[in-house]
This record gives C-alpha cells, sequence and structure tokens, in this order.
C-alpha cells in the first residue's frame, strides 16, 4: 500500500484523486492510502441527513463552507482543518469479511492510533466509528466501485470541532464531537497523528491482503 500525504486539498478535487486511482486499483494497480485535511465543507452520504442541518445551505456558505452531496455511506459529517482525512483504495473483493471486516479494520486502526496517544478508545454497536466517553472521535463512511473502496474516515485532532455544533453528527441526536487534543488535554497536530495511523492501517490491511492471497492460493 502506498501512502500519500496530500496536504489541505478542496473536497472535490480530492474526489477526483481518489477516482482516479481507484480506476488504478480496479486494474491491478497498487492499492493506496490518502492522507490530507480538507477546507471547512459538510457532507452528505447516501442516506441523505440534511434534516439533521441545524441552519441553511445558505448560512452555510455565508461562512465560506460547502455543503456536498457524496456516494459515500452514512449521513451527515463535515471537514475541516485540524481533522485528519484518510480515503483507502482497498480491493475488497477478496478480502475476508467484506465491508463488515473492512469497517472493523478502519475502527482498529484509529483505536490503536488513540491509544499511542494515552487515550481509550471503543466502537459503538450499530455506529460505525469510533468514540470515547466525550463523544464521537472519528466518522466513517465509504463507498464501494469496480469492487474497490473509497471515501473513508475522518478523525479529529485539533481543538476546535465547533464546525460539528452545525449539525447533528451522523444523524445521532444527542451525539457530540470531540478530539484527540481534547481527550488528552493538550495539543496534538495533524503531523504527528499521519505517521502513526499510516503505519496502523499497513498493519490492518497488510494482513487482511495476506489473508485474501492466501485463500486464493487454496
Amino acid at each position: 500500500m502506498r501512502v500519500r500525504d496530500l496536504g489541505l486539498v478542496p473536497y472535490h478535487e480530492a474526489a477526483a484523486i481518489q477516482l482516479a486511482a481507484l480506476e488504478d486499483v480496479a486494474g491491478g494497480g497498487e492499492e493506496a492510502l490518502f492522507l490530507l485535511e480538507h477546507p471547512p465543507v459538510v457532507t452528505l452520504g447516501k442516506q441523505g441527513g440534511a434534516e439533521f442541518l441545524h441552519v441553511s445551505e445558505a448560512q452555510l456558505n455565508g461562512r465560506g463552507i460547502e455543503l456536498v452531496r457524496t456516494r459515500r455511506g452514512g449521513k451527515i459529517t463535515c471537514h475541516f482543518p485540524g481533522q485528519l482525512v484518510a480515503y483507502p483504495i482497498l480491493r475488497i473483493e477478496r478480502r475476508p469479511g467484506g465491508v463488515r471486516r473492512f469497517f472493523a479494520d478502519m475502527e482498529e486502526a484509529v483505536i490503536r492510533t488513540a491509544a499511542a496517544f494515552g487515550i481509550s478508545s471503543r466502537r459503538r454497536e450499530g455506529f460505525p466509528g469510533v468514540w470515547t466517553d466525550s463523544g464521537k472521535l472519528c466518522s466513517m463512511g465509504v463507498a464501494v466501485r469496480h469492487f474497490v473502496t473509497y471515501h473513508g474516515l475522518a478523525l479529529n485532532v485539533g481543538e476546535d470541532v465547533s464546525l460539528f455544533d452545525a449539525m447533528s453528527p451522523c444523524g445521532i441526536a444527542d451525539a457530540r464531537a470531540t478530539s484527540l487534543s481534547l481527550e488528552a488535554g493538550r495539543t496534538i497536530s495533524v503531523k504527528e497523528v499521519k505517521d502513526v495511523l499510516a503505519r496502523e492501517f499497513r498493519a490492518r490491511f497488510a494482513h487482511s491482503a495476506l489473508a485474501a492471497d492466501q485463500a486464493a492460493d487454496r
């Protein structure tokens, strides 16, 4: 898996990069993990979620925040500088466990990343993503095309998660957002987290890829 740090990238530009990589991977190219941040943007998934937005689209636009409808699973979420976004472009056809295992592996990578910074986090039954006692630490939503994944996860890192105040995150009325910095009680940078998350992704998904190869050989 090649890991590319894209820096700060507008949402639509990152979507085009993902689709180009997806076609390459579907054609036999090397799998990829893109790590990046987005300028402020609110996104809706295939299940909608506009009803969970607490402000109008015009109000968002007045703050320089775009509202984007996407093809990923899930409902409403947002992205902003200080949040680490990871887009894995991975072949899923032969991976044991399919999409369910894919989500579990992503959650495990985030849980282990948080633990590296002294933060205890966990899954929440029925709600994809990673949580702490304080709130939602990481949102997840994926799409699959040609048996290759795209979209992925958004891990809150910095102290400012105020954009989530404009919505009910993931359509959960009582959900609150938290971050690695808020949980740790100190400033943690996105740069610090990138290497750790990349390492944990490689550990989880290299294992899945090996299992797939072994199953294909039998």
